[in-house]
């Protein structure tokens, strides 16, 4: 099995809140930056990758693979329209996640999707190395006259 990524501890879900807090000066005020959940889920013949992007719209989102290297960036704002803010705790702000894909995976063939503010993308899986059969033909024997 091919392993999609490189798990970064830092990222991880015990780390996540001591990141928003460091995020917001330790005020709870203001929230700027974020990290958006990512599940990932594989088949036979791809990976499902799918983020939680609620409030982003489409048009603010990047998705980018250069070198192997998968890259979803963007940036949700503020709801400004609605009024003075008097207390926010839904962070806001630009967010960026790489992962590591595996080697041999065609990038022209990822297809991605955005429904109810989760961005999914479909990975399909290299091919794999099968074994070639080769077959031995005989050369017809010259008769010498």
């Amino acid at each position: 099995m091919t392993n999609l990524l490189v798990r970064d501890p830092f990222l991880a879900a015990p780390f996540r809140l001591m990141d928003e807090i460091l995020r917001t000066g330790g005020n709870g005020k203001s929230v700027t930056g974020f990290t958006p959940a990512l599940d990932i889920r594989e088949t036979d013949e791809e990976y499902w990758l799918l983020f939680d992007l609620p409030g982003v719209k489409p048009e603010d989102v990047s998705i980018e693979v250069h070198n192997q290297k998968l890259t979803v960036a963007g940036t949700r704002v503020p709801a400004a329209e609605l009024g003075t803010a008097q207390q926010l705790e839904r962070p806001f702000g630009s967010f960026v996640r790489n992962l590591t894909l595996p080697t041999g995976v065609d990038s022209d063939a990822i297809a991605a999707a955005y429904t109810h503010g989760v961005l999914t993308l479909k990975v399909p899986k290299p091919a794999t190395a099968k074994p070639k059969k080769i077959s031995i033909t005989t050369i017809p024997k010259t008769i010498e006259t």
